[in-house]
């Protein structure tokens, strides 16, 4: 079984007023001036077409959910301005379902595994099943760390053998990244985005920013900070401690082209 992503990237005039241009790398539809730029992340599943070599072909992707899903977005967004109210994480939710519905039949044999729109470059809002009862709400943040890899029972050369560059005595630094991911109900107490940030920084950002991982974190004296234990460590040090939601998952990326998810799961 395979798991096809495709992102549709697309602006909103929330005035109504501009004419739309299109560019398919930036946006289409685009705004004549300032508008809201959302990205909308479409996850199909099904296995391979033997023909085509393809789950479905994205020039079909594109096609479907700008004909359909864009503009349920547009009218809603459009609507919500013209009244002056506020659209919460629980509205665009509603939207996701609403846009779930309007394609799940439109990709034969390939189904819908996953509905994500980005609402900034580091924030974003999911739902996993077409009603959309389940939100998951994702935000990345930043910390710089130094580290190094080193076991005791290996042997000096035996070090060098399994962990390389990272095994340098007096360690090294990453600019990391991590993104938290929550889970709640859409008929539970509204999500505030404010106080999540605040809880990833009271009880993770805080104890690991700069910081000398092997030396500073208890956790990591018998533990080598690799980028796998980090982001069980950040879990552990997070689960629990949003009142109104569930963790779902942590991703630590140690760079640009190494990542380790943890899940309880």
């Amino acid at each position: 079984m395979h798991k096809l992503a495709r992102q549709i990237r697309f602006a909103v005039d929330p005035f109504g007023i501009s004419e739309c241009g299109a560019n398919s790398y930036c946006a289409k539809p685009t705004t004549n001036a300032l508008g809201l730029y959302l990205a909308l992340w479409v996850e199909l599943e099904s296995s391979v077409n033997p023909d085509t070599g393809f789950v479905v072909n994205v020039v079909d992707i594109d096609r479907v959910v700008r004909d359909n899903a864009v503009k349920i977005f547009d009218i809603f967004i459009k609507q919500k301005f013209a009244a002056k109210q506020e659209i919460t994480f629980e509205h665009i939710a509603g939207l996701l379902s609403e846009v779930w519905q309007s394609l799940e039949n439109k990709f034969p044999p390939a189904k819908i595994s996953n509905l994500a729109v980005e609402l900034m470059p580091a924030r974003k809002l999911a739902i996993r099943e077409r009603n959309g009862n389940m939100l998951c709400f994702s935000e990345k943040f930043e910390f710089a760390a130094s580290h190094t890899l080193w076991n005791k029972k290996f042997t000096d050369a035996e070090n060098d053998a399994v962990f390389g560059k990272c095994a340098n005595r007096t360690g090294h630094g990453h600019n990391y990244i991590i993104e938290v991911t929550v889970k709640k109900s859409g008929n539970d107490k509204p999500f505030n985005a404010g106080a999540f940030e605040k809880t990833v920084n009271e009880h993770f950002i805080q104890i690991v920013d700069h910081k000398n991982l092997n030396t500073d974190i208890p956790h990591f004296a018998k533990v080598n900070p690799t980028v796998e234990n980090i982001s069980e460590f950040a879990f552990n040090c997070l689960k629990g401690k949003f009142p109104d939601c569930a963790l779902d998952s942590i991703t630590i990326w140690e760079s640009d082209r190494t990542f380790c998810t943890y899940t309880s799961g």
